[in-house]
């Protein structure tokens, strides 16, 4: 089950990409913190930046004439959650899953 969340939580970041900043990477890190193991993934861009933070992360909205689940969904797939974006310059999504 937790593999076919973080494939949906990639996907879904990627395709973000693709749509809003057509340029940025995701990269894949494996955590071993205490007992607990994970995998992180930090997907950035290099595009104009995310205006209202708040407002992508609700249920429902979309700019793209979707169903809106995208960055709502990410978040609710995973155990951790961090977006950061900077007008002009990109955004970054960090997302955590820890592994039973």
């Amino acid at each position: 089950m937790d593999q076919a969340r973080i494939t949906t939580a990639i996907s879904e970041l990627a395709r973000n990409i693709y749509l809003y900043a057509e340029t940025g990477h995701i990269s894949i890190e494996i955590l071993e913190v205490d007992d607990k193991k994970g995998i992180k993934i930090i997907a950035k861009d290099k595009g104009p930046g995310i205006k209202d933070i708040r407002l992508v992360i609700q249920d429902g909205y979309s700019t793209s004439q979707g169903l809106g689940a995208g960055l709502p969904g990410v978040r609710r797939l995973m155990d951790e959650f961090d977006i950061q974006t900077w007008a002009g310059e990109g955004t970054e999504v960090s997302i955590i899953k820890w592994l039973r």
